[in-house]
């Protein structure tokens, strides 16, 4: 259960509602989701978490599904649910596939299981891999 209600388009203020207008123009859908809905009882936290994930998403050196990729992972590792499912959707829509999403899911697991006993282990970094 969430802490703060989701604002409607007719609850929101007239800033919110630009950023919600901005998110459906760049997105090409009529849907705001929920963490936006909850984020607008703050405009000026919205505006600036919108803009900034806008500019960190776009198509640069990694492409928009690696991207979507590695906030699955990053989301797992942080366990944050809503994050996962959302970035999940996100990754399907720009292509992943079953089986990309096997090797996905792979992967997290096993770095999570060697991060969980390097830790315990407390292994020196090797000299080679000192930047």
């Amino acid at each position: 259960m969430g802490t703060v209600p989701l604002l409607s388009d007719k609850e929101v203020s007239a800033e919110a509602l630009a950023i919600f207008d901005d998110i459906r123009a760049v997105r090409g859908t009529d849907y705001v989701n929920n963490f936006w809905r909850a984020l607008a009882h703050d405009p000026e936290t919205l505006a600036a978490t919108w803009a900034r994930l806008k500019q960190v998403m776009a198509p640069g050196a990694l492409d928009p599904l690696v991207k979507e990729m590695l906030y699955v992972a990053v989301s797992t590792a942080n366990g944050c649910s809503y994050c996962v499912h959302s970035h999940t959707a996100g990754a399907k829509a720009k292509g992943m596939t079953p089986e990309m999403h096997g090797e996905l899911i792979a992967v997290i697991g096993m770095a999570m299981q060697t991060n969980g006993l390097v830790t315990g282990l407390q292994v020196d970094v090797d000299e080679v891999f000192q930047a």
